[in-house]
C-alpha cells in the first residue's frame, strides 16, 4: 500500500463513464481511485448526466464509492444523493470520447465548479480548447507534415505529394476512423467522402511514418513532469494502427532522448493550461496527438516498470492544498 498522504484527506468525486464498464486489468481512472484511497482520501462517482445546475450553482447526483484490487468486485456504491460541488475539494475529469456534445456540455458545467475553487482535473476549458488532434498542431515543427481540411482536393494534392498518407477524424479515440491512403490507393475518394461527410467537416492528414512498426508510444506528462518510461503500441501484424483498442500490443521502455526533448517542449504549456495529466503520443519522435480528456497506459507501464504513476497525479493534487 502506498504510503499514506501528509495533506488532510480530500474529497474527490471521480467523472467517468460507467463503472461497471471498467476494464478491470487496465483502467487507468481505476489506479487513480487506489491510489487516492490509500493515500486516505474519500471518493464519489457520478456520470456526466449526473451534473446540473441550480440558480447558477453546480450540483451532482453522486455515490460515495470505495474501490478495492479485486477483480471480482472492484468497487462498492452508496446510494446517490444530491450535492453541491463546493462539498469536493477535487473533480477528477476521466469520461472518455468521443468529444461530442455531451462531452463540451459537461465541460461547462464544471467550469461552474472551478469558478467556485473546487480544482477540476483536467481543467475544464482547457479540455475544450486543446482538441486532442488540433492542439497538437501549434508544435507542428515537432510533427510529420500535416493538414486540416473538408476538401477532397487538398487532401489529394497532400497525397500526391507524400504519397503515402495518414487520415483520420478530430474528434475519435482508440484508432476509430483512421485510414492509410497510398497514392495508388483506389478507394481515395469513397473514403474521403466519408470522413469529411461530402467535404463538410475537417479531418487530419498526415505524412505516414514508417516508424510505426517500432510503437506508436505513449508518453505520460504529470504536472509537467515527464514520466521516464512509456508505452510502445506495436500494430498488430497487417495493422497499420498500433492503438490497444485496435489490437496493438503494449510494450513499456524507458523513453530515448528524442521523445524526451519533445516532451518537454510540451509539459510546461500543458502545465501552465491547467492540464495536470496529459499523454503525448509520438511516432518516429513526432508528436500526433496530444490526449487530454482521459489519458490511458498507466496501467500498462506501472507492471512493466514498477513506477507509480496514479500516485504521483494524486501528490501532484495533494500539492495544491
Amino acid at each position: 500500500m502506498t504510503q499514506a498522504a501528509t495533506t488532510a484527506s480530500l474529497h474527490i468525486l471521480v467523472v467517468m463513464d460507467p463503472i461497471e464498464r471498467v476494464n478491470y486489468k487496465k483502467d487507468t481512472t481505476l489506479a487513480m481511485m487506489w491510489a487516492a484511497q490509500d493515500r486516505g482520501h474519500t471518493l464519489s462517482y457520478c456520470q456526466i448526466h449526473d451534473l446540473w445546475l441550480d440558480k447558477g450553482q453546480l450540483m451532482v447526483d453522486a455515490q460515495a464509492v470505495s474501490v478495492a484490487r479485486n477483480p471480482d468486485n472492484f468497487y462498492e456504491l452508496a446510494a446517490q444523493k444530491t450535492e453541491a460541488i463546493t462539498s469536493f475539494d477535487v473533480v477528477l475529469m476521466r469520461k472518455d470520447p468521443p468529444f461530442d456534445m455531451r462531452f463540451i456540455y459537461a465541460t461547462y458545467l464544471l467550469d461552474h465548479a472551478k469558478a467556485a475553487g473546487v480544482l477540476v482535473v483536467n481543467d475544464p476549458s482547457a479540455i475544450r480548447d486543446c482538441n486532442e488532434k488540433l492542439f497538437a498542431t501549434w508544435f507542428s515543427e515537432h510533427m510529420s507534415p500535416t493538414i486540416v481540411t473538408s476538401r477532397q482536393a487538398h487532401i489529394r494534392k497532400f497525397i500526391q505529394e507524400h504519397q503515402d498518407v495518414i487520415v483520420k477524424p478530430l474528434d475519435g479515440m482508440g484508432g476509430t476512423g483512421i485510414f492509410r491512403l497510398q497514392a495508388d490507393n483506389h478507394n481515395i475518394g469513397a473514403t474521403l467522402e466519408m470522413l469529411t461527410e461530402l467535404e463538410t467537416l475537417p479531418i487530419m492528414a498526415q505524412r505516414y511514418l514508417p516508424e510505426i512498426k517500432e510503437g506508436d508510444k505513449r508518453v505520460l506528462i504529470v504536472d509537467g513532469d515527464v514520466v521516464e518510461y512509456c508505452l510502445a503500441r506495436i500494430p498488430s501484424d497487417g495493422e497499420t494502427r498500433g492503438n490497444l483498442a485496435a489490437g496493438g500490443r503494449g510494450v513499456a521502455m524507458p523513453i530515448n532522448d528524442a521523445e524526451r526533448k519533445v516532451a518537454e517542449v510540451v509539459a510546461p504549456i500543458v502545465k501552465e493550461k491547467g492540464l495536470m495529466f496529459v499523454g503525448l503520443d509520438l511516432i518516429g519522435g513526432r508528436i500526433t496527438e496530444i490526449n487530454v480528456t482521459s489519458p490511458t497506459c498507466v496501467r500498462e507501464i506501472d507492471a512493466q516498470c514498477g513506477t507509480d504513476i496514479a500516485t504521483q497525479l494524486i501528490q501532484a493534487i495533494e500539492s495544491r492544498f
